[in-house]
């Protein structure tokens, strides 16, 4: 049984297809089929269920899949350790952003880091919160930006900032009248939403109240803020936005944000990774990095002004 071998079998396990699994790995296909076989022939039983589409692990597979994780989890511990310490942080770390903080957020650090830690190589990954708890419980990725709190015991979390909401509105609908919002004003006809799966649109819906669901007489969901932002200033209703996606908004368009009054609804941005895990100075470089380049303001909230907007 090697190193490798296991890497293979989480690969597979991972895409469910050798083909892709072999990509992944660099490796051709016969190679890595022949390994994952070696490897089952010595432990007496099939890792995998081949006649599945997608391939499937067995029972026996999914036990040896969940140990596989630990052990190369603790392996590449070991490759850490015997790392040169004078040579500051290295190695691959690979990071999830959620979609409505991965455009807005990514930006602001990310030349930042790379300049300060060439030896880091930073992989990013633009994926929604479940898509997220699912890879960090599998050792896809090491950390991740998201939303919280997630209420998961397996995952810890550092708050990084808490960025408040604003109202995006249409010249012809009635909160454009209004200089403040007020959360009981929103519960209206008019709201557009992002697609279910966007940790966004279940806080706003939690803040708007789930009757607010469509524009009146058509009902368009998106998987994009700008597309949202588009079908308001193009057609009519309203939508919502974050801080930072709000200081993209320029020209004409500046007219239609209208802010909360307090308590300012906020979502509460955070870094998570699992309990397990081991790289927590590349953490501690991410966290300082990313409060260096956030706007001063949203350092700024105090928590009697602000009221954060539950996930679910």
């Amino acid at each position: 049984m090697t190193i490798t071998q296991l890497e293979y079998i989480l690969a597979v396990e991972k895409h469910r297809h050798f083909r892709k699994a072999a990509e992944e790995c660099h490796v051709s296909q016969p190679t890595l089929s022949m390994q994952i076989q070696k490897l089952e022939e010595t432990l007496g039983f099939m890792v995998f269920d081949r006649s599945k589409n997608p391939v499937k692990p067995t029972v026996e597979g999914e036990k040896f899949i969940r140990q596989s994780r630990v052990v190369l989890r603790e392996f590449k511990k070991l490759k850490d350790i015997t790392l040169d310490p004078e040579a500051g942080l290295a190695g691959e770390f690979r990071l999830g952003v959620i979609p409505t903080l991965a455009p807005y957020l990514v930006p602001l650090f990310l030349t930042k880091f790379a300049e300060i830690n060439p030896n880091v190589e930073l992989i990013l990954e633009e994926k929604t919160t479940e898509e997220i708890v699912s890879m960090l419980d599998k050792d896809e990725l090491d950390a991740a930006i998201l939303v919280t709190p997630l209420h998961n015991n397996s995952i810890v979390e550092r708050v990084l900032f808490y960025e408040p909401f604003y109202g995006f509105v249409a010249k012809d609908h009635d909160l454009y009248r209004k200089n403040q919002l007020d959360s009981e004003d929103l519960a209206k006809d008019g709201l557009w939403l992002l697609q279910e799966g966007h940790c966004f649109r279940g806080q706003v819906l939690n803040l708007c109240g789930r009757a607010a669901t469509g524009n009146g007489h058509h009902r368009f969901e998106s998987g994009s803020l700008e597309t949202l932002k588009n079908l308001v200033s193009k057609d009519s209703g309203y939508t919502l936005v974050p801080h930072l996606d709000m200081l993209d908004i320029t020209g004409p368009r500046k007219k239609m944000i209208r802010p909360f009054k307090s308590p300012v609804p906020t979502r509460e941005v955070s870094i998570v990774y699992g309990r397990n895990f081991y790289k927590e100075k590349i953490i501690d470089a991410l966290e300082e990095i990313i409060l260096k380049s956030i706007p001063k303001e949203l350092n700024s909230f105090k928590n009697k002004e602000i009221e954060v907007v539950p996930i679910k």
